[in-house]
């Protein structure tokens, strides 16, 4: 900012002008003069965050269910109604649910019986359709307070205002309808023997449109000037089905005091979808914007051919399984399970798998030694081992070579036409792909004492996670092609749960109960093809979610503090940068070698970084708890992370990174070194060190700005009243509830105070790359709610 922009800014401060921005200074003589660049002349004062969302939406929710029936049929219904309203200002965005669920259960005669329900879900949301990723990153880059919201005639500013594009750029919006239908036959010819056939279907479509409609500015006398002169239409439909049939026969038999049990059946599923979308250039009438009323022609007039595309795919699984159990006079539990699962994504002599699964269990509160001991209910020791497949892939078909086609898109002309086009695949395949294996040992404990008022269960767990399909591999630039996806990986996660409860009622009404549950796991790498040790993937022998960065010492205070620390290294840590000085950051030579560096970034040379966190949520914690006291009851739930560590690196967190256009400006980046005569005041002690475009040099990840993510959150507080019950008869009520509920109603936390601890790792920057920290709000969220039962 020149001197002469500096002075408006502070007029405007001070309100000696209420201008925000000057006809453009640059604007050819004689022609209509147009607004100023916001950057570059504007003088506004704009909190581009309160700007676009507002501070409270209303939303409603109702439930009604009806339940009957006589001896032999029962029957349930039930209906739901929702509305919330969103937080942005500007071109309201909103969504709608609408749900039906009925059950009917009905016995034939004295050996069957049918069971039906059907539950019917739609879904309908509307949002700006330029409310993405890059709504997040524009407006903490490229917000500047500066760039007016308005101009002075009191239309909405022109790009790159993320607020006009939110506002006049058009809709996306988003109907789904889910439909669930089960069906249970039950069939028991003796006493002890049940068949059982469920049929289950899913049916779900829905149904995609997005218009982006071209915008507007205006001049300085108010005449609308085209910004972005681009529009289009988008629409897609999709249709799925799902089926899902398990047949099992049990049989159960008690004798004496043997209790057995044998079960043994198949399952399949099968899903089908296929799809259809198409997008054209040219809306004719905004206000009609479909695939019919656009043009196809750009807002040059050049023809664009539309983009249409359309799919069918298909999976399906198929398995065997049975089940044993055994039980000795309540003492001594044994279950045995054996599983042959089929997958369809899978080739032939791969598609085929057999999981085992063996649990035990030792009650010795059910012991005659222990009996005596009145206080003693339930103490149980359990052991269970098991396998389990995971079939799940991002592209259902992954040993199968496609040959990309593309559709008018070649760079020539043939009769005056674009051709059609074919390429290589851009990835090889492995035809070797299977199931990953999921191996589960685990050891537990329940117990209940003094009439269950103190209840728990301890649980240990080590879970190995075998032939996980893993990053591909590293392979030599010549090979041309992308590296295919392979069963490449073991991993092993060792945890443990804790829950403890008590619950109790005094003689003076008072009920109350406390459930606090506390766990933790980390994971460990056992196996990935990393020959280098390249730290950039898998290690094996490291845990997931290592953070690996420098040691920082400081930030040099003076140029001759800095200059000595650069002459103890002999490269001056001109790896991270040059120019070092006053404000800048110095880091240690951590494995003391005498330089400052990466090294080549392996294992077996990482320079001076090497593990200064661990981004896993550790020991994460619930604690519910209830009171009743007559006709009032109020109940609560926390729920936290004791540590995290994470690393954020955005420009939300440091201000200044890269130049002006990849840069924030929170009050937070506020906190940065200046010397002695610095305009805004001299900050020696400051958190961050001085800002300084294009280069990142004070930025690298190290010890002193690593993020501490732990944090503890009231999730939910629920008071309510219910009115005395001789009141309600009267009215035909069996009980009426009036309550006040709230969520996220506070946070400790610790972390940098422009983020919040659930969604820090969240949003994405311009490039589309993950973890700005910045995501639509979590909300806060009060309501007030009656409950009738009649």
């Amino acid at each position: 900012f020149d001197a002469p922009h500096l002075q408006r800014i502070n007029d405007f401060m001070n309100g000696k002008i209420t201008a925000t921005d000057i006809p453009n200074p640059g604007a050819a003589p004689g022609t209509i003069a147009q607004w100023g660049d916001g950057y570059s002349y504007a003088n506004d004062n704009v909190d581009w965050f309160k700007a676009m969302y507002k501070p409270v939406a209303l939303s409603q929710e109702h439930n009604i269910s009806i339940t009957g029936g006589s001896d032999k049929t029962t029957f349930y219904l039930s209906g739901n109604f929702l509305n919330a309203n969103g937080l942005i200002a500007f071109n309201q965005d909103h969504s709608n649910r609408y749900g039906i669920t009925a059950k009917i259960n009905t016995k034939i005669s004295d050996i069957f019986s049918i069971n039906y329900s059907s539950r019917s879900i739609r879904d309908q949301t509307q949002l700006p359709s330029q409310l993405n990723g890059n709504l997040y990153s524009d407006m903490g880059r490229t917000g500047w307070p500066t760039l007016p919201l308005y101009d002075p005639n009191g239309f909405l500013f022109s790009a790159p205002s993320p607020i006009l594009g939110i506002r006049d750029g058009g809709l996306a919006k988003h109907q789904q309808d889910t439909q669930y239908q089960q069906l249970q036959l039950v069939l028991e010819p003796i006493q002890g023997w049940k068949t059982i056939a469920e049929l289950n279907y899913r049916t779900m479509n829905y149904f995609d449109h997005t218009d982006n409609l071209s915008t507007v500015n205006h001049d300085v006398q108010g005449n609308p000037l085209p910004i972005s002169s681009s529009s289009s239409v988008y629409e897609k439909a999709y249709k799925e089905n799902y089926f899902e049939s398990n047949i099992y026969s049990t049989y159960e038999k008690s004798i004496q005091k043997h209790y057995f049990k044998v079960m043994f059946g198949g399952q399949t599923e099968q899903l089908q979808y296929r799809d259809v979308s198409a997008s054209r250039n040219g809306i004719i009438v905004p206000s009609l914007p479909t695939l019919n009323t656009t043009s196809g022609n750009s807002y040059t007039g050049a023809v664009v051919a539309p983009s249409v595309s359309g799919q069918y795919q298909n999976w399906a699984t198929a398995a065997l399984f049975g089940r044993l159990n055994y039980n000795f006079d309540g003492k001594y539990l044994l279950e045995a399970n054996l599983r042959y699962d089929g997958s369809s994504r899978f080739q032939p002599d791969k598609r085929w798998a057999l999981f085992p699964s063996f649990s035990a269990g030792w009650n010795l509160a059910k012991e005659d030694f222990i009996k005596e001991y009145k206080f003693i209910n339930t103490f149980k020791f359990r052991a269970s081992w098991g396998r389990a497949g995971n079939q799940n892939t991002n592209n259902w078909y992954p040993t199968y070579l496609t040959v990309p086609v593309g559709t008018a898109n070649g760079g020539w002309l043939l009769n005056g036409n674009p051709p059609n086009t074919t390429s290589a695949p851009g990835t090889l395949v492995s035809s070797t792909l299977t199931w990953e294996t999921v191996q589960t040992t685990n050891l537990g404990l329940d117990f209940g004492f003094l009439n269950d008022r103190l209840t728990g269960s301890l649980d240990w767990y080590d879970r190995k996670t075998l032939n996980m399909v893993g990053p591909a591999i590293e392979l030599p630039a010549t090979l041309g092609v992308g590296v295919p996806p392979t069963n490449n990986t073991d991993l092993k996660t060792d945890g443990w749960e804790v829950q403890v409860g008590w619950q109790d009622h005094l003689q003076s009404g008072l009920g109350y109960s406390f459930r606090l549950s506390l766990s933790d796991n980390q994971t460990t790498i056992l196996r990935y093809p990393n020959p280098t040790g390249s730290l950039g993937t898998y290690i094996a022998g490291q845990k997931t979610g290592n953070i690996y960065g420098y040691t920082t010492i400081g930030i040099a205070q003076t140029q001759a503090e800095m200059d000595a620390h650069l002459a103890a290294s002999s490269n001056g840590q001109n790896v991270l940068g040059t120019n070092w000085g006053a404000g800048d950051i110095m880091y240690a030579d951590y494995n003391h070698d005498g330089k400052i560096d990466a090294g080549t970034n392996t294992l077996s040379n990482s320079g001076d970084r090497h593990i200064i966190g661990n981004s896993t949520p550790r020991y994460q914690f619930g604690f519910n708890m209830h009171f009743d006291y007559r006709n009032f009851d109020l109940t609560g739930f926390f729920q936290g992370v004791l540590k995290q560590d994470f690393w954020n690196g955005s420009y939300y967190f440091w201000g200044v990174t890269g130049n002006q256009w990849y840069s924030g400006g929170l009050t937070s980046n506020l906190n940065y070194w200046r010397p002695a005569g610095d305009p805004l005041g001299e900050n020696l002690n400051a958190y961050y060190p001085r800002p300084i475009f294009n280069t990142g040099k004070n930025q690298a990840v190290q010890t002193a700005y690593l993020q501490n993510a732990a944090y503890i959150r009231l999730k939910n507080l629920q008071i309510g009243y219910s009115l005395p019950g001789a009141m309600t008869k009267k009215w035909g009520v069996q009980r009426l509830r009036f309550y006040v509920a709230g969520d996220n109603l506070w946070t400790g936390s610790s972390i940098a105070k422009m983020f919040d601890p659930e969604t820090v790792g969240g949003g994405s920057n311009a490039g589309g790359s993950i973890g700005i920290g910045n995501v639509y709000p979590l909300q806060k969220v009060i309501s007030f709610g009656l409950s009738v039962t009649l």
